[in-house]
């Protein structure tokens, strides 16, 4: 069961209690992230992709992820992070259960969206997704040993130029490349795709990466 804890907004000083989500890790238990009762939150200003994440040990198989750092939007406008522990990270393992199909996050914000691109990235075996180091054209990039993902989440398809401007990111990387779009592509995008053997995921608002061609079809096979 997800912890809460009562939370004061330092702004406007109104009260509020909060509940820590909870994701599906690998195996199929829910996770939360500890929270920590001692410590006050802090309003959100810069972000950075090391604060964006928080590393949580699944009580049922023992694997460690990287999940969103609790926070939670007041209703003056302030962004309060949730400050959280680490005392779960040595707790024993209660067991190993069986490999579920995959886990998924429903998609309501941007944030929902790149937390679900990571989870599918961690399926094919990429457990160390980081945000890109070259930012691509459009959306967020995505990288980690050997490959590069583009997420766009603008309300647009994603167009030849965006998979171009992958593909040659990932070909001066010498990385294999996938995009992942919550409009999905037009038609001469999806004809340079398949040209340039390029994966083609639709992000569903369940959080399930649908394969739009024959290169993201292949891919997910691998991935079940």
């Amino acid at each position: 069961m997800s912890e809460s804890l009562p939370v004061r907004c330092p702004a406007c000083r109104r009260s509020h209690r909060y509940t820590a989500p909870a994701y599906p890790c690998a195996c199929g238990a829910p996770v939360a992230a500890p929270l920590d009762p001692d410590r006050v939150p802090a309003a959100v200003g810069h972000r950075s992709w090391r604060e964006e994440w928080v590393t949580v040990r699944c009580g049922s198989c023992g694997t460690r992820g990287e999940w969103p750092h609790p926070e939670l939007g007041c209703p003056c406008g302030t962004v309060l992070r949730i400050p959280v522990t680490d005392h779960r990270e040595d707790a024993p393992a209660a067991g190993r259960p069986g490999r579920a199909a995959g886990p998924t996050v429903p998609i309501r914000s941007a944030r929902d969206a790149v937390t679900a691109a990571v989870l599918y990235l961690r399926r094919l075996g990429h457990d160390d997704i980081r945000r890109a180091d070259q930012r691509p054209t459009s959306g967020v990039g995505l990288a980690g040993r050997g490959v590069l993902a583009q997420l766009d989440p603008a309300a647009r398809r994603a167009t030849p130029r965006d998979v171009e401007c992958l593909w040659l990111t990932a070909m001066t990387e010498s990385a294999a490349c996938l995009y992942f779009s919550l409009s999905g592509y037009t038609g001469e995008a999806r004809g340079r795709a398949d040209a340039l053997d390029v994966p083609l995921f639709v992000l569903e608002p369940s959080g399930v990466a649908r394969p739009e061609n024959a290169a993201a079809v292949a891919l997910d096979a691998d991935a079940s």
